[in-house]
């Protein structure tokens, strides 16, 4: 009896198996093969490029608070930014953050997508990395070089 209820499942299937394969031949049950394969869905290899999640609609709200801004300046040190872009932002390996030419955009948007989904030619993706709030105290730092609301300001 044990013997029954075991095969009896596996005589099921094989009958099953060989309904599915005598019309293999047929040409209509080819055709609808392949109409199924060509609506598979594509899944992507490896990591997908971009920021965890869309911070960027949140918009850039410490843009004018004067401790977000030192924070973001201290942020902009111990992320080692000051490594490419220079103490003070105003260049060195990196593009100056102080100047009015930017390749991607100098709005807030711009360089918070620069920041978190990184640029070709050197600049890291961070997005993974830090927090949006992070990105955009940062953000905030690099909009207020140049004018009297930066903090640590460079001597003349």
């Amino acid at each position: 009896m044990t013997n029954n209820a075991i095969t009896s499942p596996l005589c099921g299937l094989a009958i099953v198996a060989t309904t599915i394969c005598a019309g293999c031949g047929d040409p209509g049950h080819e055709q609808i093969y392949r109409a199924q394969a060509a609506i598979d869905v594509q899944i992507p290899v490896g990591p997908v490029a971009g920021p965890r999640k869309s911070g960027i609609e949140a918009g850039n709200a410490y843009a004018s608070d004067a401790v977000t801004l030192a924070e973001g300046r201290r942020l902009f040190v111990q992320f080692n930014c000051y490594g490419c872009h220079g103490g003070r932002a105003g260049g060195g390996m990196g593009p100056s953050l102080r100047d009015e030419d930017w390749i991607y955009g100098s709005r807030a948007e711009n360089i918070y997508s620069s920041i978190s989904q990184g640029r070709a030619n050197g600049m890291p993706a961070w997005g993974q990395r830090v927090t949006d709030r992070q990105i955009w105290q940062m953000v905030a730092y690099i909009k207020s070089l140049g004018t009297p609301d930066e903090p640590a300001r460079p001597r003349e």
